[in-house]
């Protein structure tokens, strides 16, 4: 996704996990754990989802964090099995930057066939995780480029957000 934004404004939005439910229509946010206070990698996150009236939490594990580049968690579900890897990349651009979101799905084929879509709901997570993607990016994106014509005192802090 092309964001019309500097760098920084996109990686303050996307590396504030606890926040990205206000981008997401599955994830409604979470909390950082063990006294962390931001992304690292060994950082840890609860995380809390929802489908209509179905709720779970997972927790999530930063494994890569180059502030302004990349970050890339692990999600595991309440049994402690890893089931995804997500991970966020912005390249920059003479206009802004790309904004990627990646999605892999791992696990054992318990969580994935079975656990997974009666936790969640969801029967076809490939399928889901796509659309969900693309609203996600869409999301980042204009809150992105809203906040970066606001001035550079909306730059400073990702709390600037609503």
């Amino acid at each position: 996704m092309d964001v019309a934004a500097e760098p920084g404004v996109v990686w303050a939005l996307v590396s504030d996990l606890p926040r990205m439910g206000r981008f997401s229509p599955e994830n409604l946010g979470g909390r950082w754990l063990h006294g962390a206070t931001g992304p690292a990698v060994g950082v840890e996150l609860r995380g809390f989802n929802h489908n209509g009236a179905k709720r779970w939490s997972t927790t999530a594990r930063i494994v890569a964090c180059e502030p302004g580049r990349l970050l890339t968690f692990d999600v595991r579900s309440p049994l402690l099995v890893r089931v995804s890897r997500w991970s966020y990349v912005i390249t920059p651009t003479r206009h802004g930057c790309v904004l990627t979101e990646n999605w892999y799905r791992v696990g054992n084929r318990f969580v994935r066939r079975f656990l997974g879509p009666r936790v969640t709901g969801r029967q076809d997570r490939p399928g889901y995780n796509a659309e969900s993607i693309k609203h996600t990016l869409a999301a980042v994106k204009a809150h992105a480029e809203s906040i970066g014509d606001a001035g550079p005192e909306s730059r400073t802090s990702p709390t600037n957000a609503p």
